[in-house]
């Protein structure tokens, strides 16, 4: 099987610039590239898909160029956005690459024989003035050219128009491809379907300047069944970056998918092959209340970014919930975990004082009167970090606290309470 038909099983190829390009990558190793921008110092899961991508060209023996935009991140792509991008310092930018390159080392290998080669465009475009610019690379494209393109007209038809700044963006992209052709025989460009209008604007400046045909494949835009759209500019994101998200919180986000998507997330961002995925969805239908296939995903989603250790840290947090020890948790992962429950901030001093059982039962409202609170801890419905106490005379202090500054109640199953001391 060619790395085409791969990626066809897998859900990631929206379109294709020639119908040439299955037989081209069934006779030859090529070099492809994907860019990236750095517009934060994280990249999301919307990322992955173009990553996944690149991994697999990878394991089938192609070069794979991940490039981060340092120039074109300066400027921001119109392609898909309503408004113009905020422009960001050469600083921020290259605070940036390096924390993405540290996640893009956790997918592709920038290490063995085929090595990845991560590239940034400001190398290329720093030293350049804008008349040799416009001389060397504007020259080639028409404004009517540059008009007809869909991402161009949105914007030109929206409230805010569009720069000119932006404008320009079409023409630093597609020297991105040109640059690439020349120095590194990049003949494959892998983007977002928002990224047509640029990708084939590449392939048409390769064209008229070197003569040569090159290719170019997009993927979907990864949505849910809603139509909710990954990202970080839709306000959903997801961080790769286990500080942003944390590996209990990216695995509750996969294990969350719903039965629609399942498949299609399996598929996209998991490197189990597709015969296992499909047998596994067929048995997921027939007792889905099990969820054995979102489990599967948020399994192997969370051990690819955060490895083992991450995914038992994850699912040890998942345990949490369902009454599961607590002491091994971060404090940060207990906040996140106990975020959406009820909260009551206390003084230190008072628990250093001491505070019985069943006054703080009362205090934080989980019981009504100190007469229930007594009966829930003798008949066994009291917990104090998920440990059950039956001491209605029990008196709590500092050392009951996790990290010296958590506490969490529960009353029953899923009744719970945190208490935050500082």
């Amino acid at each position: 099987m060619s790395v085409y038909e791969e990626l066809e099983k897998r859900g990631f190829i929206s379109q294709v610039t020639d119908l040439e390009i299955k037989r081209y990558l069934e006779d030859n190793k090529v070099a492809v590239y994907c860019g990236f921008d750095p517009t934060a110092e994280s990249l999301h899961v919307g990322n992955l898909v173009p990553l996944m991508g690149l991994a697999h060209f990878q394991r089938y023996g192609h070069k794979v160029l991940p490039l981060v935009g340092g120039a074109t991140g300066m400027i921001g792509d119109p392609s898909g956005r309503s408004e113009e991008r905020n422009l960001q310092s050469v600083e921020q930018i290259e605070k940036n690459l390096k924390a993405i390159k540290k996640q893009m080392k956790i997918v592709l290998d920038f290490d063995g024989e085929n090595k990845a080669l991560m590239l940034n465009n400001y190398d290329w475009t720093c030293d350049m003035s804008i008349l040799d610019w416009l001389r060397d690379v504007g020259k080639h494209f028409t404004v009517s050219y540059m008009l007809a393109k869909d991402s161009v007209k949105t914007r030109l038809a929206s409230e805010n128009g569009i720069s000119y700044t932006e404008f320009s963006y079409m023409t630093l992209q597609s020297y991105d491809f040109l640059y690439l052709y020349r120095n590194y025989n990049c003949t494959l460009q892998f983007g977002g379907s928002d990224q047509w209008g640029n990708i084939t604007a590449g392939l048409e400046l390769i064209r008229r300047v070197e003569g040569e045909k090159v290719f170019g494949i997009t993927f979907p835009l990864v949505t849910t069944s809603t139509g909710e759209k990954f990202g970080k500019s839709a306000g959903n994101a997801v961080w790769l970056d286990a500080e942003k998200t944390t590996p209990y919180q990216y695995y509750q986000y996969w294990i969350n998918v719903s039965d629609e998507d399942v498949e299609k997330m399996l598929k996209l961002f998991t490197f189990i092959d597709v015969s296992k995925i499909e047998e596994v969805c067929k048995k997921h239908k027939e007792a889905p209340h099990l969820r054995k296939a979102q489990t599967l995903l948020a399994e192997e989603a969370t051990k690819i970014m955060h490895g083992e250790e991450g995914l038992q840290s994850a699912k040890n947090a998942s345990s949490a919930l369902f009454g599961g020890d607590l002491k091994g948790l971060s404090e940060k992962e207990l906040r996140t975990i106990f975020n959406d429950v009820p909260s009551t901030l206390m003084e230190k001093n008072k628990i250093m004082d001491g505070i019985n059982i069943i006054d703080l039962l009362v205090m934080t409202k989980m019981q009504t009167s100190k007469g229930n609170a007594r009966r829930l801890i003798q008949q066994g419905g009291c917990y104090i970090n998920n440990q059950q106490t039956t001491d209605s005379d029990y008196v709590l202090d500092l050392s009951d606290t996790l990290h010296s500054s958590i506490l969490i109640l529960r009353c029953g199953k899923k009744n719970y309470h945190l208490v935050s001391v500082k």
